[in-house]
């Protein structure tokens, strides 16, 4: 039995660009990501969504609950898709971060570099990615958004794809984007990957 799983980013933050957000509280939609979610809810719409689960921090739920409330849903709130634990690094602003030799091997060999006292990359794909089959296995059939962080929705596409984590950079997952999958079969299938419109895919 197929089950299709719609992978969304949370919408703009004021942080995406400038800092590490991380797993700290506090980090809200800016006006542009209030603009993004808007859009998203018109463009899924007409999707049939059999549950919506989201991350429990501020911005995925800020991006959960208005596709929740048109589909007549209540997002359902699980911490294996919460934001990569950068640890010591959180709030650090990415251009503090240049000259640091540990972040550039991060950047570089994400399979192996763990943050300060933060996660492997490792570590978040398999909380992910556990989550994931355990929730297609509870909603077999259906269709279900996740919304949850950039390297959070990687790591799985990376599981899915059958690519190693240190190909992390090759995959763009912008805010408010979506990537379709469906879980199920003889194997995983990435139908889209970044998107905005799943037209012809549901």
């Amino acid at each position: 039995m197929l089950t299709r799983v719609l992978l969304i980013r949370h919408a703009m933050t004021d942080a995406i660009g400038h800092h590490l957000a991380g797993i700290a509280p506090g980090t809200p939609l800016n006006e542009t990501g209030r603009a993004q979610v808007s859009q998203l809810v018109e463009r899924l719409h007409d999707v049939a969504l059999t549950a919506i689960i989201c991350s429990p921090l501020e911005r995925t739920i800020q991006t959960a609950e208005p596709l929740a409330r048109d589909h007549r849903l209540i997002p359902e709130l699980n911490a294996a898709f919460l934001e990569y634990n950068v640890g010591d690094w959180t709030g650090a602003t990415l251009a503090a971060l240049e000259s640091d030799a540990a972040w550039q091997r991060f950047n570089s060999i994400r399979s192996m570099t763990r943050p300060p006292r933060g996660e492997l990359m490792i570590d978040v794909q398999h909380r992910a990615v556990t989550a994931l089959l355990d929730i297609c296995g509870r909603f077999g059939g259906g269709t279900i958004a996740i919304v949850s962080h950039g390297d959070v929705i990687r790591s799985i596409l990376l599981y899915l794809l059958g690519m190693p984590i240190d190909f992390f950079h090759r995959l763009e997952i912008s805010p408010a984007r979506i990537s379709v999958c469906e879980i199920g079969g003889d194997a995983p299938r990435v139908l889209l990957v970044n998107g905005d419109n799943v037209t012809g895919l549901l």
